[in-house]
């Protein structure tokens, strides 16, 4: 039987859309899930996710960095979604002028898909690209977000590095970098895995039915040393925390396309729904997500629809802040 979308919907009062972020990084409230039992325990701080942190365990983070992807250009915005040597893709507004061999701004269409994306020649390379679009485009925060622009550095975890993504893994924006430094004092190890967060992660969701929907394909890295260190705690039994959903599709969709975590550059495109077998994750830090939403469903993969929406209820009730700069949950 088809799986409704319905099923992972829910009903968020507007005021606890979290609409600006929270100072300091780590103050933020944390919900913790027991995904074998839904039991919920309720922490005053995100930093006190450093007591359900064991020796041992591995910390893995996404450091793809978020670039300014929105720009206006000769009356028309452009929300540049992947960047190659020569061309970008984007969404455009408004379309319908947007022809093939239209001139925009020096940027010349040459395709569209059919689910509306712009393919543009731009003439420079990704790196000319992402310098022209640190000087004239602004971070495309998300549209439930109605406080203005956010400055860049609060839409950035501190530990960002590879250019990339156009949406934070918002996950990691509650470390500090005394958190992940407490954490390796405790014996933590701490992993780096690239995903660059596309379009795929916040495009709502539009049929009836989970097995219908297509996500699109992200670009992941993971290099061989950090590869072997987290194949290495598999064999000793020890914890693989995923710091935010992006990070749960580098390690779970590198090993369903090539059968282990190993070194891997290039595309995956990985939708997790409930029945998914998790290979490698064991513990995820995440936020609360917008309903009907994939990254909804892949929580509730991992920790169980009931318990995951039962745990959702109770943060409304104990008015947590939700979504992009809200708090944070750490399923154990």
């Amino acid at each position: 039987m088809p799986t409704p979308v319905a099923d992972f919907s829910y009903d968020l009062p507007e005021e606890l859309i979290a609409q600006v972020p929270i100072e300091p990084r780590d103050a933020s409230r944390l919900l913790v899930l027991d995904r074998a039992t839904g039991e919920v325990q309720h922490r005053d701080r995100f930093s006190e996710i450093i007591d359900e942190l064991n020796a041992g365990d591995v910390l893995v983070f996404n450091v793809s960095k978020v670039f300014k992807a929105r720009l206006q250009i000769d009356g028309f915005e452009v929300f540049v979604l992947k960047v190659r040597d020569g061309e970008i893709d984007a969404l455009v507004k408004p379309g319908r002028k947007a022809k093939s061999g239209f001139d925009l701004g020096g940027f010349m269409v040459i395709g569209k898909s059919d689910d509306g994306i712009f393919t543009l020649n731009t003439g420079k390379s990704a790196i000319e690209m992402f310098g022209f679009c640190e000087e004239q485009g602004s971070v495309p925060t998300p549209p439930y977000v109605k406080a203005g622009l956010c400055p860049i550095d609060r839409y950035q975890t501190v530990y960002a590095k590879s250019t990339g993504s156009v949406a934070a893994p918002t996950a990691g924006l509650h470390f500090t970098p005394e958190l992940i430094e407490k954490a390796r004092s405790k014996g933590v190890q701490i992993e780096e895995v690239i995903l660059h967060v596309g379009i795929g992660t916040f495009r709502p969701v539009q049929v009836a039915y989970i097995e219908d929907h297509v996500m699109h394909a992200e670009v992941v890295e993971i290099d061989e040393p950090t590869a072997a260190r987290i194949r290495l705690a598999k064999t000793e039994d020890r914890r693989i925390i995923a710091v935010g959903t992006t990070t749960v599709r580098v390690l779970e969709g590198v090993v369903a396309t090539i059968g282990e975590v190993a070194a891997y550059s290039g595309e995956i495109n990985m939708f997790i729904t409930p029945g998914f077998d998790f290979k490698v994750v064991d513990g995820l830090v995440t936020n609360f997500h917008l309903p009907k939403s994939t990254l909804l469903m892949l929580v509730s993969a991992f920790a169980g629809r009931e318990h995951v929406l039962a745990a959702y209820q109770e943060a409304i009730g104990h008015r947590y802040r939700f979504f992009s700069f809200g708090d944070a949950m750490f399923i154990r």
